[in-house]
């Protein structure tokens, strides 16, 4: 790396901006203006900056171009974090390069940047030309079903050709791509890893090549998932950084969550038990299968809940288990050969050693859950669930923890300057919803007797000297929501109901749908409705109608893009991840608020634990997660400036119950009726255009 430059010797953001803007053939916005500014200052100063940005904005470039000035100045590395792959590949194959090729001449050189994965990601050499097969390893292989065993050995001989190929070892790269099953042949995760002074084929390692130029980059795009095991881990996996860009951040807590589940089944167990087979004392390594079958019983009785105390047979189990799994590492030291000229002897005695720690580190937490008798003060929340196909499901104990924003706090906002960005943060006209979440504290008036503000920007409060600093700002949208949609309540409609879609409801689709002419993006709450939805329509109407697994969600997507008259049905993959702009998107109809299920164990826990704090958990949870999704949802219709069209929900709950207007309030601001007549009008003169 060059020597750092001072920020007074580099060109200012808008000067940058203005070049770079123009490499991707666009045109700066107010919006972009005021978002680049904002990073910029939250990167000077340290203060943490959450910064809603609609489509269209062009937030990837507000944030990339503060970035990088701010790395080649520090010398130092910010980090840009997202929830898909799909962000991911844009920034890097797309966003990043045009950028830093177009900033070279007026920085002096040209911008650095990478994409780090966790290990389970990149092709692991050592495992695969060794002797680690881990297909008796998963529990729900069909290791007796002929088909089954060739598919998976077919799939692991084109990855030992692609092996020979590739020159990053990264899966994404590999299309098509192979099943869990089969990657799992050829690669290991963190735990199972040697290390690479330990490993023979280290100097070759994809991860660690990878690793070493994300450590080398000015800018290193990760995922939410990595951040979060960065933040959690004792060894450091993300290369030194000062700063980090969490873009998509609507899906952060959900992902951080998703990180630091552990789940514990009778398979995993067993998987350890053989896996020490070869290692210790055979007598020990049956005493750690037996203690697994004896947890499957005891699973296998009761039914999926989640668990206010741990079941007496459930505590014998789980001991039963640390006991017999801390035999076996005891063993396995006691009878430790040298590592030295024996790599598949290591590498044997890493994979036992990595299943046995993630199942007693799992034990440990399950029992340390309920040694607090006040459930008020627990931290983790415990249920059991099934898992699997029909026919062969199986139990699973699930340990998640009950909030992430002590962790964020703690480990990602007291260490790093945070930015945080979405097109969807606001919800109810406020920040405070999701940074409560975030672990940040919610906005507060500046000076005593002020009232809290109405528009979504504010500082955090100046009360508690010890809370993280941030800002929040909203930039807007290109889009003239108010002249290019209309947001269609359909208030007369009956509330949903367990029985499926009403009568009244299919109708009030088919008529939608015919006025559009197709050109219908259907999102439903389940499976169930869009398949009703599909089976009641498809017969009446004279216009194509795709329902989501008629064909992978990928080609189904590409139809209806390219057919006008196409109407796409499908649930929540849908939600967020579809953009098609143009005639072939009119219309988006949505058949119920999407609140999580009330059985949700960890949904319900969060809720009755705000409760317990005085504050309402229904709207800080269930309603939350709804608008979030509403807003994401909606957020389908206009995808350039172009755009016109409707977004309808079916759900008259949102017009007439008390939490309607947070609901409302969060969604892009659309010129709203409860019309119906007038919405048909609308469509059919956008259809006859």
């Amino acid at each position: 790396m060059p020597a750092p430059l001072q920020t007074r010797d580099l060109p200012g953001v808008h000067e940058l901006l203005d070049v770079a803007v123009s490499s991707v053939g666009g045109s700066r916005r107010e919006g972009q203006d005021r978002m680049a500014d904002a990073v910029r200052r939250s990167l000077s100063s340290g203060e943490h900056l959450a910064v809603q940005a609609g489509t269209g904005t062009g937030k990837s470039l507000a944030y990339l171009v503060p970035a990088i000035r701010h790395a080649i100045a520090r010398d130092s590395t910010v980090v840009v974090s997202t929830a898909t792959i799909a962000l991911q590949r844009q920034l890097v194959d797309r966003d990043l390069p045009r950028v830093a090729k177009s900033l070279k001449k007026i920085l002096g050189r040209e911008p650095t940047f990478a994409i780090l994965k966790g290990r389970r990601n990149y092709l692991c050499l050592n495992k695969l030309h060794g002797d680690m097969d881990d297909a008796a390893d998963d529990p729900n292989e069909q290791l007796f079903d002929a088909f089954a065993i060739s598919a998976l050995g077919r799939n692991v001989k084109r990855l030992h050709e692609w092996a020979s190929d590739t020159g990053t070892g990264d899966r994404d790269e590999l299309v098509p791509g192979v099943p869990d099953a089969a990657w799992r042949q050829v690669s290991v995760t963190a735990r199972e890893c040697l290390g690479a002074s330990r490993c023979p084929v280290g100097e070759d390692c994809f991860a660690e090549k990878a690793r070493a130029e994300a450590g080398r980059a000015d800018i290193v795009v990760t995922n939410h998932a990595l951040l979060a095991i960065d933040a959690m881990g004792e060894a450091q996996v993300l290369p030194e950084h000062d700063a980090v860009i969490v873009d998509e951040a609507h899906e952060l807590v959900d992902r951080v969550t998703g990180a630091a589940t552990a789940e514990l089944t009778a398979g995993v167990v067993a998987t350890a038990a053989r896996r020490c087979g070869k290692l210790v004392d055979q007598e020990l390594a049956d005493r750690l299968a037996e203690a697994g079958e004896g947890l499957g019983a005891v699973l296998d009785d009761l039914p999926p809940a989640r668990w206010e105390s741990l079941p007496t047979a459930a505590s014998g189990a789980l001991n039963a288990i640390l006991s017999a799994a801390a035999g076996c590492r005891q063993s396995m030291g006691a009878n430790r050969r040298s590592d030295e000229g024996d790599p598949d002897g290591a590498a044997a005695r890493k994979l036992a050693l990595a299943v046995l720690d993630e199942v007693s580190e799992t034990c440990i937490r399950l029992v340390d859950t309920f040694a607090e008798t006040d459930p008020a003060k627990r931290r983790d929340v415990v249920w059991l669930g099934e898992q699997g196909p029909d026919g062969s499901r199986y139990k699973v104990l699930r340990v998640a923890p009950l909030s992430v924003g002590g962790l964020l706090r703690e480990r990602l906002f007291n260490t790093r300057t945070t930015v945080l960005t979405s097109a969807t943060l606001a919800l109810g006209g406020s920040f405070d919803a999701l940074a409560r979440q975030w672990g940040l504290p919610a906005s507060q008036p500046k000076e005593s007797g002020d009232t809290p503000p109405a528009t979504p920007e504010g500082h955090g409060p100046v009360q508690d000297p010890e809370a993280p600093r941030w800002q929040g700002l909203d930039v807007g949208s290109p889009f003239a929501h108010g002249r290019s949609g209309i947001l269609y309540l359909a208030r007369r409609l009956p509330s949903p109901g367990r029985d499926g879609l009403a009568p009244q409801t299919l109708d009030e689709i088919e008529a939608l749908v015919r006025a559009a002419g197709g050109r219908t993006l259907g999102l439903f709450s389940s499976t169930r409705a869009a398949k009703q939805a599909t089976e009641a329509l498809r017969p009446k109407l004279d216009t194509p109608l795709l329902c989501q697994g008629d064909d992978s969600t990928m080609l189904l997507v590409k139809r209806f893009a390219e057919d006008p008259e196409t109407s796409l049905f499908g649930t929540l993959s849908l939600w967020q991840g579809v953009d098609v702009p143009g005639p072939s998107l009119s219309l988006v109809i949505i058949d119920r608020i999407p609140f999580p299920r009330p059985d949700d164990p960890l949904v319900a826990a969060r809720q009755k634990a705000t409760d317990a704090r005085g504050g309402n958990g229904f709207l800080s949870v269930s309603a939350t997660h709804a608008a979030l999704l509403l807003a994401q949802g909606a957020g389908r219709l206009l995808r350039s400036t172009d755009d016109r069209g409707v977004v309808a929900i079916l759900d008259p709950r949102i017009a007439t119950a008390r939490y309607g207007g947070f609901l409302r309030a969060s969604l892009p601001p659309f010129w709203e009726t409860t019309d119906g007549e007038k919405v048909h009008g609308a469509l059919r003169r956008l259809r006859d255009a």
